[in-house]
């Protein structure tokens, strides 16, 4: 059975006043598909460095974000090459921006590697 999805643009603004709640910069960086596009999160360390995470499913159908960028923290060149790739093969993708010293992401949803989600 297929589990009802959020539109995009609705679980972005969530993604964003979160964000705001805590005093986080958080913007849309480029706007996808309203109802259905797929988003990327670019979190800025405000340092040079950066991560992107990406959603994913596990076997069992559950939704996780994992770093498309890999498990390190990346040159923010090297994220945004990343985005670059990512919207070539999906144009209706969106992007947020996170800038965050503490590298935090905000996101309800579990990130691969991390033992919760981040708050």
């Amino acid at each position: 059975m297929v589990e009802p999805r959020l539109k995009t643009d609705i679980w972005v603004k969530a993604l964003i006043r979160r964000c705001a709640v805590e005093a986080v910069f958080a913007a849309v960086v480029r706007h996808g598909d309203n109802s259905s596009g797929s988003t990327l999160v670019k979190v800025n360390r405000l340092n040079g460095s950066a991560y992107v995470l990406t959603p994913a499913r596990q076997m069992s159908g559950e939704g996780i974000w994992i770093r498309g960028t890999g498990p390190q923290d990346v040159s923010e060149a090297d994220a945004d090459a990343y985005i670059t790739r990512s919207i070539s093969y999906d144009p209706d993708l969106w992007v947020v921006e996170i800038e965050d010293r503490e590298g935090r992401h905000f996101l309800f949803d579990a990130v691969e590697g991390e033992g919760s989600p981040s708050s």
